[in-house]
């Protein structure tokens, strides 16, 4: 991690909230590197943060069975690994709606008048996961009142240009210096 500043004690305590913001959301492991450059005086806070590769995604297969009644017109799941079943019901209510969702034991779903196919449905993504706790990372870390704010994200790079006035572009193109010296590290 680098933290860039013109103020050497400034850049500590910046350092040590990054640390202590990473660490309480348990994703300290996941950062593979990291840059950040603030400027009070400007004032500017960029941002980049390259994470670690995750584990590959879970599919509904993983750890359910399920199949088609046709006379019933309903699809019944019978759940083998409760781990994922939070995710499970949550995916089911966005994609055939809350009403149609059944859950009459902890192991079995039921869903009526099914019109979603199944097969091979992401039920958990952990890349996803993560990239949503670096993001509520970085604004846990923002200055208070820095919401003028540019994603600059791309790939496994999290990155955010922000301020309290107007972005300028040598702001932007340093947080854009920052990402290229994350890819190339």
């Amino acid at each position: 991690m680098l933290v860039d500043c013109y103020d050497p004690k400034g850049a500590e305590v910046y350092e040590l909230i990054v640390k202590q913001v990473m660490h309480d959301l348990q994703i300290n492991r996941s950062i593979k590197d990291m840059r950040v450059f603030v400027d009070p005086r400007e004032p500017v806070f960029l941002i980049a943060v390259m994470i670690e590769k995750t584990s590959k995604n879970v599919f509904i297969e993983d750890f359910t069975t399920y199949k088609y009644d046709t006379e019933e017109n309903q699809i019944s799941i019978r759940i083998g690994d409760e781990t994922y079943l939070p995710n499970l019901l949550k995916k089911l209510w966005e994609i055939e709606g809350r009403e149609k969702i059944h859950q009459p034991s902890r192991f079995e779903i039921i869903i009526e008048n099914p019109t979603a196919e199944l097969k091979e449905l992401v039920v958990y993504d952990p890349a996803e996961n993560l990239k949503r706790k670096v993001y509520d990372a970085i604004f846990r870390i923002l200055p208070e009142g820095f919401r003028v704010i540019k994603d600059l994200s791309e790939g496994n790079i999290i990155a955010m240009a922000s301020t309290d006035e107007l972005l300028k572009e040598e702001w932007i193109e340093k947080c854009q210096e920052m990402i290229e010296d994350l890819k190339n590290s």
